[in-house]
């Protein structure tokens, strides 16, 4: 039975103290009405001490350790000096919201905890008339500290954010492709807008970043002439194309435009010119900060699809605790919940199928590659997750391990293992390895290994080997013992029936015989 009550609010903490309350018809409607009467509840608890926060700061560090679970030099003496000590005749249960909290004060102090139902109803009318039960603070008091403190505590948990740095990964990766998107749909409105003055363009220029640059440059065909063949060549890179060109706007079939129209084709050119620069220093930006974040991942499978890994999986943090099952059909997430409601084949890939790793996998290789990549990209990002030097040795190797894995598949040699490939990489971080050459990294040296030395636990296990020894000597010999029966039983058997075919014959002979002499 709860005799207090723990109250956490933003001004300090307030111990209560149960007076009585009804605990065996709690869930009655009429007794959850008494929480809400002031009067009623009032003579159910009542407040036995109130310790105030020194300072906001304060205030701030003990609601960072309630929502973590621990206990602060602060709560830890105003329990102790307020609550009575446990004892065999005294018995003290303290009521808690927070169950982290609870099992926390249990193990500093060892009073006995309780989460319960009726804590929780306890609370919920504590917190209804805290304004009236504690008379130390003023009106407004506490809504002005829950306010303020509500502020510094999401202002701290956003600067101090373990994965801040994943996020601008994701949200980059996310703009990337939002302007994939627009700049495809922008400029094939570009080309279809100019193409009714200058149509034979599109046919010979197929890229939309060097057609929107054309259209700037060309703008009225008619004007076109051998003095702008050099900057045709520029943006070209051909002089053929360029000359093509040039032949095409003097026999050209488009419609001619006044000059207002051709301004906004220009301005309209140019907003898909910069939009499509600004993608590439996108990109780039993309590029350092993967391999800043997740240099292993980076290496392994690339920045955009590690990118998109880290993306859909909310953070590097939640990427590596997925499994690699998991890790293989992140992203195809519809295809596998429609194959188990269906009951067909699941996927074997999702965004991993982006990689070049199954690309050059052959079609029965591709479930199996996937599933190696899978691995060894659930690996790269616990390493990139937990380790506190960023380094690409070990994508590199895993790297090598995956093209490894496919020369096995097509030729069967054998790939080196795991461990022994990242013990070699472990050493060559050490300064042990510093010798050796990229290309020995992935080769193991079976002849350097050495037999480690027998311990006591190799001697107690040699008795237990020598008995299944025995008992495989055994059912050896008891297995061809019943070989040597069924043989036995086999030749038994055909000299049975070879027997019974000669009486047979005797029979029939004597038979013939007795028909022959009744005849003469």
């Amino acid at each position: 039975m709860v005799n207090y009550v723990l109250f956490e609010t933003a001004s300090g903490y307030a111990l209560f103290e149960r007076v009585q309350s009804e605990e065996i018809g709690a869930k009655l409607e009429e007794v959850q009405k008494t929480v809400l009467d002031l009067a009623r509840f009032g003579k159910m608890i009542k407040l036995k001490s109130f310790a105030p926060f020194k300072s906001a700061a304060h205030a701030l560090e003990n609601a960072n350790d309630v929502s973590e679970g621990v206990v602060n030099d602060h709560l830890k003496a105003f329990l102790e000096m307020n609550l009575p000590k446990p004892s065999k005749k005294v018995k003290v249960e303290l009521g808690v919201s927070e169950r982290n909290l609870a099992g926390s004060i249990k193990a500093v102090l060892g009073y006995d905890c309780q989460t319960n139902d009726m804590v929780q109803e306890l609370v919920r009318g504590i917190r209804l008339h805290a304004d009236k039960l504690l008379r130390q603070l003023k009106e407004g008091d506490l809504e002005r500290a829950q306010l303020g403190l509500g502020h510094s505590y999401s202002r701290a948990k956003v600067k101090f954010n373990v994965n801040r740095s994943d996020n601008m990964i994701i949200q980059s990766i996310a703009l990337l492709d939002q302007l994939d998107k627009d700049i495809n749909t922008f400029s094939m409105r570009v080309r279809e807008w100019y193409s009714w003055h200058f149509p034979e363009l599109v046919k010979i220029v197929n890229d939309n970043y060097q057609y929107a640059k054309l259209a700037c440059i060309i703008k009225n065909k008619s004007n076109l002439s051998e003095e702008h063949l050099e900057s045709l060549e520029e943006v070209l890179d051909d002089e053929s194309r360029s000359k093509q060109i040039l032949d095409a706007a003097r026999s050209s079939m488009g419609t001619d435009i006044s000059d207002v129209d051709l301004i906004n084709i220009e301005n309209f050119a140019e907003r898909v010119i910069n939009l499509s620069d600004y993608r590439k220093k996108l990109h780039e930006y993309l590029v350092s900060k993967m391999n800043h974040v997740a240099p292993n991942l980076a290496v392994l499978i690339g920045e955009m699809v590690g990118a998109r890994l880290i993306s859909h999986a909310g953070s590097l943090t939640n990427l590596c605790k997925y499994p690699a099952s998991t890790v293989q059909i992140l992203g195809a997430e519809k295809a596998l919940f429609r194959a188990l409601k269906t009951k067909g084949n699941t996927p074997k890939y999702g965004l991993i199928y982006h990689s070049s790793f199954i690309g050059r996998a052959g079609a029965k290789n591709k479930g199996r590659i996937s599933r190696f990549v899978a691995n060894k990209c659930s690996i790269a990002s616990r390493i990139d997750a937990f380790s506190d030097t960023p380094t690409t040795k070990f994508g590199e190797a895993l790297k090598k391990q995956v093209e490894d894995r496919l020369a096995f598949y097509e030729s069967g040699i054998a790939p080196s293992k795991n461990a022994d490939t990242m013990k070699k990489v472990v050493m060559e971080l050490s300064g042990e390895g510093d010798d050796a050459d990229d290309e020995d990294i992935m080769e193991i040296d079976h002849s350097s290994a050495k037999k480690r030395p027998t311990t006591d636990e190799d001697e107690d296990e040699s008795p237990r080997k020598k008995k299944k020894e025995k008992k495989a000597e055994k059912e050896e010999k008891k297995d061809k013992k019943d070989k040597k029966r069924d043989k036995e039983g086999k030749k038994e058997k055909v000299e049975k029936k070879e027997e019974k075919v000669e009486k047979k014959e005797k029979a029939e002979k004597k038979e013939k015989k007795k028909e022959k002499k009744s005849k003469e």
